[in-house]
């Protein structure tokens, strides 16, 4: 059953608690001033969520919100299963209990407001990736802080992407550190305008405390183009090394056989989880 709480506001218009496996998870609308639209916050509390009173919990942020939780609202029917992953995990005791927050892409706006910059490998002229960092830091992270008992702090955030939603995750790292204290990358579109998040890394130091980079060595099944995007990866984790993070402080984890794919993040999600928040 669905149930609405909360008082309707510019930020968040409904909030609704929805039964959902291992957990419950709050559907928030949030009306975006800075990218001037409307979109779905999917926050999953874990089992017990607030017993004792007055527990709080890290949270981590990821985007493309609709392929996490459920395959009805998932891109080709396949989820990232977070809401069971994480259970497990934290029934398990390998994670701590977490609140994890699925921010919803806009559909046919998902690919500007990813991208940062423009690209001769996407066809659209607007780009509207330069934003999302205060998209955030100033809409989003302020409507979930002020509904759940979050633990405060960089140590206690994290922020993931697959795709396009791992390029602009690894790009609000670079633009805006010292917010987030953990970072979950998957498939990166790292070719993206001439490789320019690797040019950018070059010159970047102020990682975070851990960083997990997966990705699989069939991504798009084109042998040639395959070896350049697993080299890419290797590449970056190489540059991050470099910053001073060891293997306690980065995992890459390159699946073999692996594409690109829901399917592929979901396998690889309680490997990404553990080393993150062990």
């Amino acid at each position: 059953m669905l149930r609405f709480r909360g008082k309707k506001s510019q930020s968040s218009v409904a909030e609704i608690a929805v039964p959902i496996a291992g957990g419950t998870m709050f559907l928030h609308e949030l009306r975006s001033r800075i990218l001037k639209n409307s979109r779905l916050l999917r926050v999953w509390t874990p089992p017990g969520y607030g017993d004792p009173p007055g527990t709080r919990y890290p949270v981590l942020y990821l985007n493309d919100g609709q392929n996490l939780f459920e395959a009805s609202t998932a891109f080709g029917g396949v989820h990232w299963q977070v809401g069971e992953t994480a259970s497990r995990l934290i029934a398990e005791k390998k994670i701590p209990p977490l609140v994890i927050v699925g921010i919803d892409n806009t559909g046919k706006n998902r690919i500007r407001e990813y991208l940062p910059w423009r690209s001769p490998d996407v066809k659209t002229l607007i780009v509207r990736g330069k934003l999302y960092p205060n998209f955030l830091q100033r809409e989003v992270m302020p409507l979930v802080e002020g509904r759940y008992a979050l633990l405060s702090g960089v140590e206690n955030t994290a922020l993931g992407g697959s795709s396009l939603g791992g390029l602009i995750t690894l790009y609000t790292q670079i633009v805006a550190p010292g917010v987030f204290g953990k970072l979950l990358v998957e498939s990166p579109s790292l070719g993206i305008a001439h490789r320019k998040i690797i040019s950018e890394s070059r010159r970047f130091r102020d990682w975070p405390e851990r960083v997990y980079l997966g990705m699989g060595t069939r991504e798009l099944g084109d042998a040639k183009k395959d070896e350049k995007i697993v080299n890419d990866a290797r590449e970056l984790a190489s540059l991050i090394g470099a910053a001073g993070l060891d293997e306690h402080r980065l995992k890459v984890n390159i699946e073999e056989g692996a594409s690109h794919s829901e399917a592929s993040w979901a396998r690889r999600l309680p490997a990404a989880l553990e080393f993150l928040y062990s």
